[in-house]
């Protein structure tokens, strides 16, 4: 549902509830206005994405990508912060998925659209950085990493970091011009 339909919703049930005050219908006005406070809260926090985080804390990928694809028009249905968790959640299926392609893209977005939490940031980071070591990009794989440590703060990634500079460290000794193409290892040779 547009986010702007929700908000003329919650306009005209407190006009009703406005209506039902003066016409002396008190239970009937406050009914009107508790129902009034639903739109309001789906304005800043959408319905779709509340039922995703929830079936992304149960682990069901599957439902977590059907309720993420209910979202048809993120623009018109999305606030800016949303946008950002929309396309956090869309990167994080898509790399459960092993698109590291779609996963890099939608976390990307994420972060240029903005993360409440420093740990959701952080997150970010460790995907980006991942992405980039797969495709060889080293130096834009240690600055992902360092910002991941520093949107680290309560020291819930540590081990991946750690890890994640280990692994660094092992892409950094190996001479990119000695490896050899599989496919190539007999060119030349006549069969």
């Amino acid at each position: 549902m547009n986010k702007y339909i929700k908000l003329v919703i919650a306009t005209v049930l407190v006009a009703l509830a406005i209506f039902l005050f003066a016409d002396r219908e008190y239970g009937w006005g406050f009914c009107a206005l508790l129902i009034a406070v639903f739109p309001v809260i789906f304005y800043f926090r959408n319905e779709n994405i509340l039922i995703a985080f929830w079936f992304l804390r149960k682990e069901d990928m599957p439902k977590t990508k059907s309720w993420l694809n209910r979202i048809t028009n993120p623009e018109t249905q999305l606030i800016p912060k949303q946008m950002g968790y929309f396309n956090y959640m869309k990167g994080i299926v898509a790399a459960q998925d092993n698109d590291l392609a779609g996963s890099e893209k939608h976390m990307r977005d994420a972060l240029d659209f903005g993360l409440s939490f420093d740990h959701d940031r952080a997150m970010a980071n460790l995907s980006l950085a991942g992405a980039a070591m797969s495709r060889g990009k080293k130096r834009d794989a240690e600055t992902y990493i360092k910002e991941a440590k520093k949107n680290d703060t309560k020291g819930m990634f540590a081990d991946q970091i750690k890890m994640m500079n280990d692994q660094m460290k092992r892409f950094s000794n190996v001479n990119v011009n000695q490896l050899q193409n599989p496919n190539m290892r007999h060119r030349g040779r006549k069969f």
